[in-house]
């Protein structure tokens, strides 16, 4: 054994051991180099021209790169930005069970008294509300069930203005329409010499003004303000004795006219003259024929003006059934030219009476038509046909004073020319 270990030592020492210079200790010394290379700095004369030409001094910042403009892609997301910028500053709240404002909302829409003493009006529908609103009308309180209705008004006139969100079955329980528009707002009364309307052509523009004579339904004073405002006339009177203009069925029923052409309410007779165009003639509606058969009272009760028998008659109430010789010649004397309303009877500025459904045109109204040289109109009826209504009278008689006025070589034409 002994014999063994000292052959297998005297092997080992006869293999002979790599040099210190050898390749395989070169081997071991460049890895070595490569794992740790030496860094080598650039002088300050190689570093200063590195930087020039990438546009750099020393010491300073670089340039900004210029911004480019958003095309297309990118204007979505600001405008969404925006949307949602805007829909933070509405800022509502809810309204909570036995809140004093709901019942507010109920007393401006039946009580005329409450609306004129506190200057305000109830307005319903989006429709509606945005056409206040772009008219220039104040709105203090906007009650509404979802917020996409009031996303959809001109938001930014609307800051000013309490937005409470209320259940839509509180909306169903004020309003007294059928189906609810879920956005319900009070406004104040405005003032139509501050009122901002909608710009219209010169060629629609006529010297037209309709004077309302008790005409006492919401929804016949409605049509007829809706149908002033189609034929282009330039304002309302409402003498005193009409319904309220801002009633809201009359609201409902003229359909933004209200916020289209100035409406003057509350006067007396003796200032109507002077809201009406210089040089105006007073035309007033009458719905009975000329040598024809006066109708009943009965039947003048239902249409838009009163028959010459029902004015003797109240004449005859008033006098407490006298019937003396001043009545019949205050009659005699109030008694006007009839026309038929196909006739020509408009020539420059005109104004036009529409009586109401029982009373018809005053003897106040007759007074001003016959100062002005008006005469009486009138729109034949089949026989046995009661008058017709005066909404309907009054839209007749509207367009057919604008197609007068627009006739080839009228005065409102030759102005129209002159003016374009």
């Amino acid at each position: 054994m002994a014999a063994l270990v000292r052959t297998a030592r005297a092997a080992a020492l006869l293999v002979p051991r790599p040099a210190w210079g050898s390749a395989a200790a070169g081997r071991r010394r460049v890895r070595a180099l490569r794992r740790s290379p030496v860094r080598v700095l650039p002088s300050i004369a190689q570093a200063r021209e590195q930087q020039q030409q990438k546009g750099v001094l020393p010491g300073a910042r670089p340039a900004p790169k210029p911004r480019a403009r958003p095309g297309p892609a990118e204007k979505a997301p600001q405008e969404a930005q925006e949307a949602k910028e805007q829909e933070v500053e509405l800022r509502y709240e809810r309204v909570g069970p036995g809140d004093k404002r709901l019942s507010k909302v109920v007393t401006i829409a039946k009580s005329r008294a409450f609306r004129e003493r506190h200057g305000k009006i109830l307005l319903e529908g989006q429709r509606l509300i945005a056409d206040a609103l772009e008219a220039g009308a104040i709105p203090q309180m906007l009650f509404f069930s979802n917020l996409g209705y009031v996303k959809e008004l001109p938001v930014a006139k609307l800051k000013k203005a309490s937005l409470i969100k209320v259940k839509f079955k509180d909306l169903k329980a004020w309003s007294d329409v059928t189906a609810p528009q879920g956005v319900l707002g009070i406004f104040s009364r405005p003032d139509h010499s501050k009122m901002t309307y909608p710009e219209v052509k010169p060629q629609h523009v006529l010297p037209l003004s309709l004077i309302c004579d008790n005409v006492r339904d919401p929804g016949n004073l409605g049509t007829i303000l809706r149908s002033a405002a189609g034929a282009g006339c330039s304002k309302v009177l409402l003498v005193k004795g009409c319904v309220d203009a801002w009633e809201p069925k009359v609201l409902r029923a003229g359909m933004g006219a209200h916020f289209r052409l100035p409406i003057i309410s509350n006067l007396e007779w003796e200032v109507v003259p002077n809201y009406l165009l210089l040089g105006s003639c007073v035309h007033v509606a009458d719905s009975v024929q000329p040598e024809a058969e006066p109708v009943s009272p009965a039947a003048s009760s239902h249409g838009w003006v009163s028959s010459p028998s029902h004015r003797k008659a109240k004449m005859t109430q008033s006098d407490g059934g006298g019937g003396n010789a001043e009545g019949a010649q205050e009659e005699e004397m109030l008694s006007l030219e009839s026309c038929h309303y196909g006739e020509q009877w408009t020539d420059g500025p005109t104004a036009l009476v529409i009586g109401g459904e029982t009373l018809g045109v005053s003897t106040a109204a007759q007074k001003l038509a016959k100062s002005t040289g008006g005469r009486r109109l009138h729109i034949p009826v089949v026989p046995g046909v009661d008058s017709l209504n005066c909404a309907m009278a009054a839209s007749i008689l509207l367009f057919e004073a604008k197609r007068q006025l627009q006739l080839p070589g009228t005065s409102r034409t030759a102005e129209l020319q002159l003016n374009s």
